[in-house]
């Protein structure tokens, strides 16, 4: 059982739910998303790890400023969380978005990060579904809030576009659903729009970790996928995981986006199993050097 807390971070309130002992473990949302989304998880994670799920700045229950909604800006987030926390390292477990902000937090601060799950990531390649292209757009903010109002039921119409687009019924319909609902509040939806805008163009994703994926080279990675993913392709997890010669993949057959709503069971079985089964990183300042100056091998 996880408990709804909330912590002050440079003045703005950071919801999260915490549960649980043992290695801290930090569940981090998609964009449009809230720590919610681990629900069906999370309990279980708890079971042997100190499970941590904050709702990202602009989302869920947390603060809605006008500010920075980069990559880099969510991970500093998550970093100044865990210090307050008192936590001093972590797994990184990221869905989507979250597994954009998880592996700049590895980026940024090596020394805090442990292990990284990455669940149907962000930055990991260029394509991704023409819903949030066209959500990116220039004046999608006219549009979004009639859209919300549609969505607050799932309407027929919204339901139609959505899966239109590759969503079928079931958790990626409801997820997304959800997430378009809470955009009729003006403040959630600009900060959606500037999170949106910071990863998403016209024409796909506008960030890629793959020119440095070769720096976590000894980072225990573990990649989880659904097999029928409509909003980022399996293939971005295929490739990451061929350029990281260490790392593991799941696929999870017949799932969507959201894997670990599609099989909750067999989704922590394989979390716990990977951190069991692998030593936390021990970052060497001198050996990400020298992987540097060796240069990132060609894709």
């Amino acid at each position: 059982m996880l408990t709804s807390c909330t912590a002050v971070l440079h003045g703005n309130a950071v919801s999260y739910r915490r549960g649980g002992e043992g290695q801290a473990v930090v569940l981090l949302h998609g964009i449009g998303s809230t720590s919610l989304t681990w629900e069906s998880v999370a309990p279980a994670l708890a079971e042997r790890h100190d499970v941590i799920a904050p709702d990202f700045l602009g989302h869920g229950a947390s603060a809605k400023p006008r500010g920075d909604y980069s990559l880099g800006a969510f991970a500093s987030g998550v970093r100044d969380l865990l210090q307050v926390l008192g936590v001093e390292r972590a797994t990184l477990v990221g869905h989507s978005l979250g597994g954009g902000v998880a592996m700049q937090f590895a980026y940024q601060h090596p020394e805090l990060c442990e292990r990284l799950v990455l669940v149907s990531s962000g930055g990991l390649g260029h394509s991704v579904s023409p819903l949030l292209r066209a959500a990116a757009l220039p004046g999608s903010e006219w549009v979004l809030p009639a859209v919300a109002g549609a969505a607050g039921g799932l309407g027929a119409k919204v339901g139609g576009v959505l899966a239109r687009v590759g969503l079928r019924a079931g958790h990626d319909l409801a997820e997304v659903g959800r997430g378009m609902a809470e955009l009729g509040d003006r403040e959630a939806r600009q900060a959606f729009l500037d999170t949106l805008r910071a990863v998403v163009g016209p024409g796909g994703q506008r960030v890629s970790a793959l020119d440095r994926l070769y720096l976590a080279a000894d980072l225990p990675l573990l990649i989880v996928w659904g097999e029928r993913d409509p909003i980022i392709p399996v293939g971005h997890g295929r490739r990451a995981h061929a350029a990281v010669p260490g790392s593991e993949m799941l696929e999870i057959a017949g799932a969507g986006h959201f894997p670990q709503l599609d099989d909750p069971a067999g989704f922590v079985t394989a979390v716990n199993r990977f951190i069991a089964g692998s030593e936390p990183w021990d970052y060497d300042p001198q050996r990400v050097r020298e992987l540097m100056l060796a240069g990132a091998p060609a894709l």
